[in-house]
């Protein structure tokens, strides 16, 4: 497995529409498309890569407290990965995002913290 580069941030929020704003108005990315998923969100992009990715959540910390729910990675070597998951007896749970065309894992650090792993479909 080789890691690639730091693909994306998800940041949970009670208020979508002001975090749109903030992310296009004040630090410049631009809202593109996102895929059909079964929340709500919007994903900003800075040029052609999806960075910061928002997803709306009552279930929010009160503002100023840290809201990201996870952070995720772009690898390729998606068996050599698994493999190693399963061999050190790392939890983990698989998914598909036809139209993303990537293949996620979801892991948890020993803190609890959440990890995404991206590969893209065809490994």
């Amino acid at each position: 497995m080789t890691l690639e580069r730091l693909d994306h941030v998800n940041i949970r929020t009670r208020n979508l529409q002001a975090l749109v704003e903030f992310y296009e108005q004040v630090i410049g990315l631009e809202s593109g498309q996102r895929p059909g998923l079964d929340s709500s969100g919007a994903w900003l992009y800075l040029g052609d890569r999806d960075i910061v990715h928002l997803i709306e959540s009552p279930t929010a910390q009160s503002p100023g407290e840290p809201q990201i729910e996870h952070f995720a990675l772009r690898a390729t070597g998606y068996q050599e990965f698994v493999d190693n998951l399963n061999a050190r007896g790392v939890r983990y749970r698989g998914n598909t995002i036809g139209e993303a065309g990537i293949r996620q894992l979801h892991l948890h650090d020993p803190d609890g913290n959440h990890v995404e792993v991206n590969f893209a479909c065809e490994q």
